[in-house]
């Protein structure tokens, strides 16, 4: 389990140039890679679409050793519903505030020094107002759940992750595969976890032989895998194979390959300028508006 490692959280999102600046001019977050596919993904990677999309990454350093956001667009969705599914991304960044302030960025200080933020399409992130103590910022994801104890049997029983911390007063708790990586923060939302059509998801990598084994258990455990062993082609990159799981309350789960993935995560330095050509191209926003017509909603 030591060589398991997070790494992102797949977000689709509706409008993509407020989308890019939120994670580069509020967050301080670099274009890490950019690519377009003309179809979807054989693992579902943009959601339940077959259409033209496109995936960035971006975070604050390559993805060997910093939890980073995957942003997918699908060309003609504006917008997404949300659930109580995603609770919030917490990383560490006064700058990340002090962005926010000058941006005219909403900001609510929810406790001393920790304010609350939405991202485009309503996703929230926590932003910790002080300098950051460790090499990356991003501390933990949160995800609601109906029934905490099941979650953890779940997350640290089959999946192997350690617990940190356990608050039964506040139905949370905090779990993760190393002390220097993101953390899994489960808190309990009093009910039914609902997906919305924003549903995301969450990313680790482990060695590939390990990749059968972790398929065997949970069909052993008569747990669900939405996607089962498959691999995934990236044109001039490499192929990863990968495989998806879903948790007691649906949260979608990737395992990926580490060997392989290290190899396709290599950051692009012409991300940033693959990520504004693509945005340029897309005409889609002005010809809805002369049309008179919003784009369609997931």
């Amino acid at each position: 389990m030591a060589a398991r490692r997070a790494l992102h959280f797949v977000f689709k999102v509706g409008d993509r140039p407020r989308t890019a600046r939120f994670y580069r001019e509020l967050l301080g977050m670099s274009v890490l890679r950019h690519e377009e596919f003309e179809e979807g993904c054989k693992a579902s990677c943009n959601g339940p679409y077959d259409g033209k999309w496109s995936k960035t990454m971006v975070g604050y350093g390559p993805e060997d050793n910093h939890f980073v956001a995957e942003l997918t667009y699908n060309y003609g969705i504006g917008e997404y519903r949300l659930g109580n599914d995603f609770l919030g991304i917490t990383l560490v960044s006064s700058q990340a505030v002090s962005n926010a302030k000058k941006m005219g960025w909403p900001l609510k200080e929810v406790t001393t020094g920790v304010f609350e933020t939405e991202a485009p399409g309503g996703y929230k992130f926590y932003l910790e107002e002080k300098e950051k103590f460790k090499q990356d910022p991003v501390l933990k994801v949160t995800l609601g759940v109906s029934n905490l104890q099941k979650s953890i049997n779940y997350w640290s029983g089959l999946l192997g992750m350690k617990i940190y911390e356990k608050d039964e007063e506040k139905q949370r708790a905090l779990l993760g595969y190393a002390d220097n990586q993101c953390k899994l923060e489960l808190k309990a939302v009093g009910g039914a976890v609902d997906h919305g059509t924003a549903f995301g998801r969450i990313a680790f990598s482990c060695a590939k032989e390990e990749l059968p084994n972790i398929e065997a258990l949970m069909r052993k455990e008569n747990q669900k895998i939405l996607t089962p062993l498959v691999s995934l082609d990236t044109p001039g990159k490499a192929t990863v194979q990968v495989i998806i799981l879903a948790d007691p309350d649906g949260h979608e789960i990737c395992f990926v390959g580490d060997e392989a993935f290290r190899d396709l995560s290599k950051v692009d330095p012409n991300g940033d300028k693959l990520l504004d050509d693509a945005m340029a191209a897309d005409n889609s926003d002005k010809w809805f508006a002369a049309h008179k017509m919003k784009k369609a909603s997931a």
